[in-house]
């Protein structure tokens, strides 16, 4: 079984500047993505794919081959990322002359992940034959209960009913976020779609504290504080 690892690092950001290469105990945030790569010991080939050169030069460092520029019109910040890891599938498999069974996307930007959640994440894609994984974790805002919205005659009301009222949040559907940490596709998934919600999806839960995404300076601030108090030496 062929399986690909792709990590997208774009260079700009509207949030944090540059942030998958701010440093955290010295080291650029998508070091952390790659070594968790290279130690879950499952993956062929690690592409890494972005529109800079700065960059590129950076992930050499930690062992990645370079052979291809992200181009302009999937570097925008509009730009989905579905196609993004396509062209990279596309990219690797005509550099290395191969087809791949399996692609997984590991987030930079999620770096809290453990190399046994991608290998856990793995075994459960495997496990029930799915066409389509992606991680979670338990919703800190339940939609069902503390998630509201205004509606157009001002009045205030949660954003998803049901047929009772909901006293409680643990009385509430269980609802999930997406953590962007890690994605799994088959090949024929990947090339045929670019909705996550496909049959035979499947979603890996993580705990809560492995789930922060770098969106924000805030965020950032997070995910910097546990990485060098928590996570640092468990990766």
């Amino acid at each position: 079984m062929k399986i690909l690892c792709t990590i997208c690092v774009r260079a700009g950001s509207t949030s944090v500047r540059n942030k998958n290469i701010k440093l955290i105990n010295n080291k650029p945030l998508v070091y952390y993505t790659i070594t968790q790569a290279k130690k879950s010991g499952v993956f062929e080939d690690i592409v890494v794919s972005t529109d800079s050169k700065k960059i590129q030069k950076i992930v050499s460092k930690y062992g990645i081959k370079n052979f291809f520029l992200r181009p302009k019109n999937l570097s925008t910040n509009k730009s989905p990322k579905v196609p993004v890891i396509r062209h990279s599938l596309r990219q690797a498999e005509k550099f290395y002359k191969k087809k791949y069974d399996i692609v997984i996307d590991l987030d930079a930007t999620s770096p809290l992940r453990l190399v046994k959640d991608i290998k856990l994440a793995l075994k459960q894609f495997i496990k029930n034959k799915s066409n389509l994984l992606f991680s979670v974790n338990e919703s800190r805002i339940n939609p069902y209960f503390n998630s509201v919205e205004i509606k157009k005659d001002k009045s205030i009301k949660p954003i998803k009913k049901l047929g009772y009222v909901v006293k409680r949040r643990q009385d509430a559907p269980k609802v999930y976020d997406l953590n962007a940490s890690i994605y799994i596709w088959k090949r024929k998934t990947l090339l045929s779609t670019d909705t996550l919600f496909v049959k035979k999806n499947s979603m890996y839960i993580m705990p809560d504290d492995r789930g922060y995404e770098v969106d924000t300076k805030n965020d950032f601030k997070i995910v910097s504080h546990l990485m060098k108090n928590v996570i640092f030496n468990k990766i």
